[in-house]
């Protein structure tokens, strides 16, 4: 047998210039790095799936799922690696083995990577899009998800290539060059995306809210798109507004930083009218009136002596702006009814002609 093993090792020693010894160690090397990644591979199927079922969110669970390929074939790899590295057996061919090593951990992780970030997108992305009332970050994962696997994707191909000593600087410039011809011809489409990622962080209204556009118009907000948002007249009709324009304009929103709106209605009443009993009736019919808060009070004022009448003016406080028309109508009913009742007589404009006679 002693025999036979020094045949062996005088051949292979003839053969490559290796003992037999350095075989039997590189394959020590090799086992040891195949027990370890079987036990990382026993780590994330028992241990580390135990831990995340405790979870409510089964996000995580699925993070540790894809985490065990890559780190189950990185330490194969590894270990394949230096087992022959010790043998020496590729010597004339190091740099080329350790570069299809570093390649094929470079696929594995690429792929790992890029299904890690969809997962992460979806698990959460997705669940805190669906809790927000803006319809804008519900359509901006997907396209985010699509970008982040186009990067994942390119720093690979990028780290491919440097690996292989590959000039990757006219690859760049002939991006730039791509990158720069198709931004200039999708530069209102950018424009219009960038105006609606400024309206998500900047949040100027949401969904919901009511507010006035430059132009006058007034409406609710129906929908904040990738490309416009959508706005909902009184009259039932909805302005679409392209995102660029939007976020370049001046927008009053009636919901921020409160709900609350300050009404205003003004009357008149014939002069030697009771002011005091006027300023009563009329705060008696604010405060009479659902819709308007207590807190703040309303509150009268006399605030000008006009051409034909005392002119007063009512404020009072809505609780949303959605009211403050019906507020207004209900407001204008009733002052035109109790004044009516009370006696107190609102002018009309009138205008007094004298003849003059001259016989």
């Amino acid at each position: 047998m002693i025999d036979y093993f020094n045949q062996l090792n005088q051949m292979l020693g003839a053969y490559a210039g290796i003992t037999i010894s350095s075989y039997i160690v590189a394959l020590i090397i090799l086992i040891v790095f195949f027990v370890f990644a079987q036990v990382t591979n026993f780590l994330f199927n028992k241990v580390f799936k135990i831990l995340t079922a405790k979870t409510k969110n089964d996000t995580d669970d699925k993070i540790m799922k894809i985490l065990n390929m890559p780190i189950f074939y990185s330490i194969v790899l590894l270990g394949v690696y230096q087992s022959f590295s010790y043998i020496g057996i590729l010597s004339n061919f190091s740099d080329d083995f350790s570069r299809v090593i570093k390649s094929m951990a470079i696929i594995i992780w690429i792929y790992a990577i890029s299904k890690l970030a969809n997962v992460i997108i979806s698990g959460l992305g997705f669940k805190f899009a669906e809790k927000t009332k803006s319809t804008l970050d519900d359509e901006l994962m997907p396209l985010f998800q699509k970008l982040s696997n186009i990067v994942i994707i390119f720093a690979g191909i990028m780290f491919f290539l440097k690996i292989w000593n590959i000039d990757i600087t006219p690859l760049l410039a002939s991006a730039g060059i791509a990158g720069f011809v198709i931004a200039f011809a999708a530069q209102d489409t950018i424009s219009h995306l960038f105006g609606g990622i400024s309206i998500y962080f900047d949040k100027p209204f949401r969904v919901r809210d009511r507010v006035q556009l430059e132009s006058g118009e007034i409406g609710d907000v129906l929908e904040i798109g990738i490309r416009s948002t959508r706005i909902k007249t009184f009259d039932e009709t909805v302005i679409v507004i392209p995102n660029n324009i939007i976020a370049g304009s001046k927008i009053i929103n009636y919901n921020q930083p409160a709900s609350k709106i300050k009404e205003k209605v003004t009357i008149s009443v014939a002069y030697g009218s009771d002011i005091d009993k006027v300023k009563r009736v009329l705060l008696d019919i604010a405060d009479n009136i659902e819709e308007v808060e207590k807190n703040p009070a309303s509150s009268v004022y006399l605030s000008e002596l006009g051409d034909f009448g005392l002119d007063f003016l009512v404020i009072t406080w809505v609780d949303n702006p959605k009211k403050k028309y019906t507020v207004k109508t209900k407001m204008n009913e009733e002052i035109y009814k109790r004044f009516n009742k009370e006696g107190i007589q609102i002018p009309y404009p009138t205008q007094d002609i004298y003849l003059k006679n001259n016989e």
